[in-house]
């Protein structure tokens, strides 16, 4: 079962964006995330609506910060990326008229839906400057963020 790794990729990202002050390219963000820049583009596209990011066309553009990390929450991203599913455990419904399913998928339901609320309870906790390791190395080649340092300023949008 393939894993939605957007909320990972963004964070990493945003987390070096918040390294550098000039803005960064869809092209050496999409390598730091090893996607294309379209896909980068549609991932930034909800922070952007959502003010967390800005972006710049054509020479000195590129995607960079609108705010300070300490006033992005996990939350705050989830909800700009659509709020990705958080579990992906799944109902039986091939017998909807047995009440062992029934209670089943009630409970289920119900455990799940405490889960998920508790889970967004701490993503709203929790800002992005927390997430900052403490002896920070921009463009750090051990996360494989290197791509960053080739920045050239391209159309970031």
């Amino acid at each position: 079962m393939n894993k939605d790794t957007r909320l990972s990729d963004v964070l990493h990202v945003l987390l070096h964006m918040a390294q550098v002050e000039e803005p960064l390219t869809s092209e050496v963000l999409a390598k730091s995330m090893r996607t294309n820049p379209a896909v980068l583009r549609r991932t930034m596209a909800g922070l952007r609506r959502a003010g967390h990011v800005k972006s710049g066309r054509g020479h000195g553009g590129g995607w960079q910060l609108a705010r300070p990390l300490e006033e992005i929450t996990l939350l705050a991203v989830y909800e700009a990326l659509d709020r990705p599913t958080l579990f992906a455990i799944g109902s039986r419904s091939r017998h909807s008229d047995c009440s062992v399913e029934k209670t089943v998928n009630a409970t289920l339901a119900d455990t799940m839906l405490r889960a998920e609320n508790l889970l967004l309870e701490r993503f709203g906790q929790v800002t992005l400057d927390q997430l900052m390791p403490s002896q920070l190395k921009a463009m750090s080649e051990e996360c494989g963020s290197a791509t960053l340092a080739e920045r050239s300023p391209k159309e970031a949008s």
